[in-house]
């Protein structure tokens, strides 16, 4: 096996155009196609199963839950490209090699109830029908480690981000941590350029090895996940180029921070006016759609936390939300004011974890704000520093109650369509019962000496 295979790169061989379908976990599947073969995609005629978007994080297609694969024949689906999401694949070989993102549609032509980004479409459709248009910007954190994981069965951080195997502290804006990973993170801003992401500010966070990357907002959400799913997938190819893993894991060290996806979304009219601009009084739109989301967000945590790991991320005094709160330019709330006025008043939504599917975040984000556009909702008190409102609601810390609110709300169902959401609960039940059957190692070392 030459170096150049080992490494995952072809020595030889013909440039080729990869179609991409986004699965419920945010994960990409889909079909390599020679280059010069390309035709077939534009004319819609590449075909995968409909399951392929019913998988969970183990790649099951639980058809004894959901009846979706084997039990109606697994039938075929069409995979149509989104030719605004063409873009080369830089770090692959040959050179000239290129990947698109599709959405899945029955072969009437309607798309796939399954598919994460007809779900956010149809969400955009409803703004679309009110002359508005939602302009989004996210920012996603992200942890790079050592390659050896998989043997050593933990992660680590990088060696030059160490001393004797421990990290030299919180790295917080620290250059010197930047400056370590320099070619790394090179290597990840040509990709980005390469692929005309508007990534912008990279700076370090508190874990070691964690970063995280700005992308400009987009009067466009469908694009804005692109985006980011796009982001996703170069951090780990730049990683596998330099030696390195990278991981969107929630939290994938017990003692360091976890990784967030923070959104940023404002609203404009068919004037271009951003409908959330208090213009120097009182931000009551903006107040009214922190309600609609705060209202909404303990239903649509599971999007927001889609496993196990991802709420090892709620605790105390951690800059992860636990309260149902909001603020002006408040870090510690769940739904942050950045700005009340001008063409930037907006909300930031700090709640998700860098594991969430980015589109069916903004789905359930933009849905949320839709019911504070639509009437006049109030979001409670406002936290302050000098001010804390108490006894608010709360966030849960438990992966399986986040599922049976999932399943029972009528939000969701509005949202996501009823059959998605039974799909999406009832696999993701499945893997909350999993997770809390295995005993895990912390039960050996803890309970079976003492028991």
């Amino acid at each position: 096996m030459t170096a150049d295979i080992m490494h995952g790169k072809a020595a030889t061989g013909e440039p080729r155009i990869e179609i991409l379908l986004v699965g419920m976990n945010g994960d990409l599947r889909g079909k390599q196609i020679p280059l010069d073969a390309q035709k077939k995609i534009w004319e819609g005629e590449v075909r995968l199963p409909s399951s392929t978007q019913s998988l969970d994080i183990w790649g099951d297609d639980n058809d004894h839950i959901t009846g979706l694969s084997l039990t109606i024949g697994d039938p075929d689906g069409n995979c149509i490209a989104d030719e605004r999401s063409l873009a080369p694949m830089p770090w692959a070989a040959p050179e000239g090699s290129m990947q698109v993102l599709a959405t899945m549609h029955e072969f009437d032509g309607s798309p796939s109830f399954m598919d994460p980004r007809a779900i956010l479409a149809a969400v955009l459709k409803r703004y679309e029908e009110r002359g508005l248009t939602p302009v989004v910007a996210t920012e996603l954190e992200f942890y790079v480690m050592e390659q050896d994981w998989r043997d050593t069965g933990h992660p680590s951080p990088p060696k030059s981000l160490t001393y004797r195997g421990e990290p030299n502290g919180f790295q917080l804006y620290d250059m010197s941590a930047v400056d370590a990973l320099d070619d790394y993170l090179q290597t990840v801003r040509a990709y980005a350029k390469a692929q005309n992401l508007p990534a912008e500010a990279t700076t370090a966070e508190f874990g070691p090895g964690q970063f995280e990357i700005n992308l400009l907002h987009r009067p466009d959400a469908l694009a804005a996940a692109d985006d980011c799913i796009y982001l996703k997938r170069i951090v780990e190819q730049a990683a596998r180029k330099h030696g390195l893993k990278s991981t969107c894991m929630a939290k994938p060290y017990s003692q360091h921070a976890g990784s967030g996806l923070h959104v940023h979304a404002s609203v404009i009219d068919r004037e271009g006016r951003n409908i959330l601009d208090a213009k120097g009084g009182e931000p009551k739109r903006l107040k009214s759609v922190c309600a609609g989301l705060l209202n909404t967000m303990r239903e649509a945590q599971l999007i927001f936390a889609p496993f196990a790991n991802s709420y090892r991320r709620f605790q105390p005094g951690s800059f992860a939300p636990i309260d149902l709160t909001w603020g002006t330019g408040h870090r510690g709330t769940a739904i942050r004011i950045p700005d009340t006025s001008g063409p930037a008043a907006r909300i930031e939504h700090r709640v998700a974890g860098a594991d969430a599917n980015p589109y069916l975040l903004l789905a359930a984000i933009l849905g949320g704000m839709l019911l504070g556009l639509d009437d006049d909702l109030d979001p409670g008190e406002e936290t302050t520093p000098s001010h804390v409102p108490e006894n608010t609601a709360r966030l849960t810390h438990d992966f399986l109650t986040a599922v049976e609110a999932f399943r029972a709300s009528p939000f969701i169902a509005d949202i996501f369509g009823e059959r998605y959401r039974k799909l999406y609960g009832d696999t993701k039940y499945k893997e909350a019962i999993t997770y809390l059957r295995t005993v895990s190692d912390f039960d050996y070392r803890t309970y079976l000496p003492r028991v």
